[in-house]
């Protein structure tokens, strides 16, 4: 990893870095919830035009190494990253997610979690990122106010496509049933 806070966003945050937190609520009820954690499995929240992971069929499991790629200003950058730990919560509020962090070739330094809530009591369904980052890279630490923007778009757009998916047939989760013939 390129910094020592390893696995912070699950508890305090590090000092010394820009912190992001951004939220959306998805809508409501156990299909919401199923069809956004369908959509954060499949790496979607990364499906923006300008960004993807590679590869795009990487099982969330502590360990895995993913590739962000992302095309901005007509140049092409990778930036590997490593997923930390994994969040399968019940109670008090069911929640999904992950959190990855920065391995050394990535233009930042940091960490960054994906969180699928239901809010049962409430019944509300919310996508969260939350982030600690600062630039790495020498050329992103002159252009901090871009990378800024970039990171800004991102969550913007990403929050929009967890939006949409989380209301998509195409993600409702998989019935498994058995036809009998008598």
């Amino acid at each position: 990893f390129s910094y020592p806070e390893i696995g912070a966003t699950a508890g305090e945050l590090p000092a010394g870095y820009v912190v992001d937190r951004n939220r959306i609520k998805l809508g409501t009820g156990k299909e919401t919830y199923e069809r956004a954690i369908a959509a954060l499995r499949k790496w979607k929240q990364f499906d923006l035009g300008w960004v993807k992971i590679l590869p795009d069929e990487t099982p969330l499991e502590v360990g895995a190494t993913v590739v962000i790629q992302a095309k901005a200003f007509g140049f092409w950058s990778l930036s590997a990253s490593r997923i930390v730990y994994l969040i399968n919560e019940n109670a008090p509020l069911k929640r999904f997610g992950f959190a990855y962090g920065t391995l050394p070739d990535h233009v930042e330094c940091g960490e960054e979690r994906f969180t699928i809530e239901w809010e049962a009591g409430a019944d509300s369904v919310w996508y969260e990122i939350l982030a600690f980052s600062r630039p790495k890279n020498p050329l992103v630490r002159l252009g901090f106010p871009l990378a800024r923007m970039l990171q800004k778009r991102f969550a913007r757009e990403s929050l929009g496509v967890m939006a949409t998916l989380a209301h998509a047939d195409s993600l409702r989760p998989q019935e498994r049933s058995k036809q009998t013939r008598g």
